[in-house]
């Protein structure tokens, strides 16, 4: 399980490149030349789609790039991850990086796999989540929790994000992501979380499909998966580098890397409806990874919202400033958007359409 000295990293059956560890241990990447020649850049602020051996910063990834990283489990992923390591007698902290992808393998977010595969995946169909939401505040409880469930919940849920306690499981022949209760949520966060999901909907947010399992737990459908195949997926952390555990970047720094990217007044528009959106509920644990961009038929797109529900964030401020301001007044959201190209005309209509929504 331990001592990998290089991962090779594929989509699907094509080998995009290959990673490995300097003595300081960063990472270093390279992209394969057959890759090179039909491929995209995996994250073209970072690792721009050309020869040569790429160096990782050591922070804030601990010497990762942030595109894998996004791969990596962290929060609930993580607890549950050295969980399931302890119980199997090995130690998680003496893990490196491409230890931990390995694990990941072929069953982390988005499309990137990573080779050796040691992942441990389950195709289990839909399950009592009544059950799994039991054995999870038992984890939750102790430190020292090492029951049976412990291998299967990493079976599931290995490699999310986040901090909630959450699962991949199929269901109805599509991969959906279920979200469960933390130690600190109310008792009816589940249906709190599907009804702003279906109100962003309703305010001409992009969303995947989303629907409350045993009227309890919130659910949505992974739109990293087709029935096509996987596809990419980077968060803006990953792509900028930044920190999401602290406050580090404005929404016009969001709008300035969507241009770079896309250079579609539609994607600036999605971005702006979530970022109004957000405001106007007090959504303020709008941090780095809580925003990502997708890869469609080699053209990167904003991805569609998600982790979108009332939180008082950092201090009860916006992780994510707003016009440099971390208590922002709607002026905020249209200066923003006129900087980023939008129409004052344009941006004060669409707020004002949100706002009668909500």
């Amino acid at each position: 399980m331990m001592g990998i000295k290089q991962i090779d990293i594929y989509m699907g059956s094509l080998l995009v490149g290959r990673l490995a560890l300097t003595k300081e241990g960063l990472c270093a990447f390279e992209y394969d030349g057959p890759y090179l020649a039909k491929g995209f850049s995996i994250s073209p602020l970072d690792i721009p789609l050309k020869n040569g051996v790429v160096i990782a910063k050591p922070h804030p990834f601990g010497g990762n790039f942030g595109v894998f990283d996004d791969c990596l489990p962290d929060g609930w992923g993580s607890l549950l991850l050295d969980r399931f390591l302890q119980k199997q007698g090995v130690n998680p902290v003496k893990l490196t990086i491409l230890d931990r992808l390995s694990l990941v393998g072929m069953s982390g977010r988005g499309a990137l796999e990573f080779r050796p595969d040691k992942s441990v995946i389950s195709n289990e169909e839909y399950i009592n989540f009544e059950d799994i939401s039991i054995e999870i505040e038992k984890i939750l409880r102790s430190d020292h929790y090492q029951g049976d469930s412990i291998e299967r919940l990493y079976r599931q849920g290995g490699s999310p994000g986040g901090a909630r306690p959450k699962i991949f499981t199929k269901y109805e022949g599509k991969e959906w992501l279920v979200k469960f209760r933390a130690t600190t949520d109310p008792k009816t966060i589940g249906q709190i979380e599907y009804k702003y999901s279906l109100l962003a909907k309703e305010c001409g947010l992009e969303m995947p499909e989303t629907r409350l399992f045993e009227d309890k737990f919130f659910g949505v459908e992974r739109f990293d998966r087709t029935p096509n195949g996987k596809l990419h997926v980077v968060s803006v952390a990953g792509l900028l580098n930044a920190d999401y555990r602290v406050p580090c970047i404005d929404y016009l720094t969001i709008f300035q890397l969507c241009n770079v990217l896309t250079h579609n007044m539609q994607e600036l528009l999605k971005l702006y409806r979530l970022m109004v959106f957000n405001f106007l509920i007090g959504n303020k644990d709008d941090h780095a990874k809580n925003f990502a961009f997708i890869m469609r038929d080699k053209e990167w797109h904003f991805a569609p919202a998600f982790d979108i529900l009332p939180s008082e964030g950092m201090n009860g401020y916006h992780t994510t400033s707003i016009n440099n301001s971390i208590t922002p007044t709607k002026e905020d959201l249209f200066i923003v958007a006129e900087k980023s190209g939008i129409e004052r005309n344009r941006a004060v209509a669409i707020y004002n359409e949100i706002s009668e929504r909500i």
